[in-house]
C-alpha cells in the first residue's frame, strides 16, 4: 500500500476573531520562540558526535519537522481565512458565530453549541464546525424550528430552543 492520500475536502474559511488571533498568535509563538529553541537544542545534541545512536538528535529532528509542518499550514491557512465579527441582519436565525440551544426531539435533552469555523472547534467548550452535518442542518432555523440532521448514529430529530450572538 502507497502513503498518498486524497487530499481532504475543503474547509470553509470562515473565522471568528477570537479564533484568528489564536492562529496568529500561534503561528508567531511557534515561529519566534519554539523554533529558534529546537534548532539550538538540535545542534546541541549535532555536535555530540555519532547521530546514528543520539536519541536526542533523533527526538529533536522529529521535533522540528512537526514545527515546520504547522508553521507551513499556517502561513498558507491564516490569510485565506475570512474574520465574521459582525452580527448578521437576522439575529433571530442561525447563521455563523451563533451559539444556539436546542433540544432533541425524543429524548428532550438540551444542548448548546456554537457555530464556528472549522480551525477553532472543540468539543469540550461545544464549538461545532460550520462543515458539521448538525450545524449544516440547523443553518437558517429559528426559534421554535425543528430540523433534522444526519449523524453518524443515523438522522436526529431536534427543535431550536434560543439563537444567540456574541460571546
Amino acid at each position: 500500500m502507497g502513503r498518498w492520500r486524497p487530499p481532504p475536502e475543503k474547509s470553509t474559511a470562515l473565522i471568528t476573531r477570537a479564533g484568528h488571533d489564536r492562529l496568529k498568535a500561534e503561528l508567531d509563538e511557534l515561529w519566534r520562540v519554539k523554533r529558534p529553541e529546537v534548532v539550538k537544542a538540535l545542534a546541541a545534541a549535532a555536535a555530540e558526535g555519532d547521530r546514528s545512536e543520539n536519541a536526542e538528535y533523533t527526538y529533536r529532528k522529529k521535533q522540528l519537522g512537526e514545527i515546520d509542518r504547522r508553521v507551513r499550514y499556517l502561513s498558507k491557512r491564516v490569510p485565506a481565512l475570512r474574520v465574521v465579527d459582525t452580527a448578521p441582519s437576522d439575529p433571530q436565525a442561525v447563521f455563523f458565530g451563533a451559539t444556539v440551544e436546542v433540544e432533541h426531539v425524543v429524548s428532550g435533552d438540551s444542548q448548546r453549541y456554537r457555530i464556528v469555523g472549522p480551525d477553532e472547534t472543540d468539543a469540550k467548550l461545544g464549538h461545532i464546525s460550520i462543515d458539521s452535518p448538525l450545524a449544516r442542518a440547523m443553518l437558517k432555523k429559528r426559534p421554535d424550528d425543528e430540523f433534522e440532521a444526519q449523524l453518524p448514529g443515523g438522522p436526529q430529530r431536534y427543535v431550536i430552543v434560543d439563537v444567540a450572538y456574541g460571546d
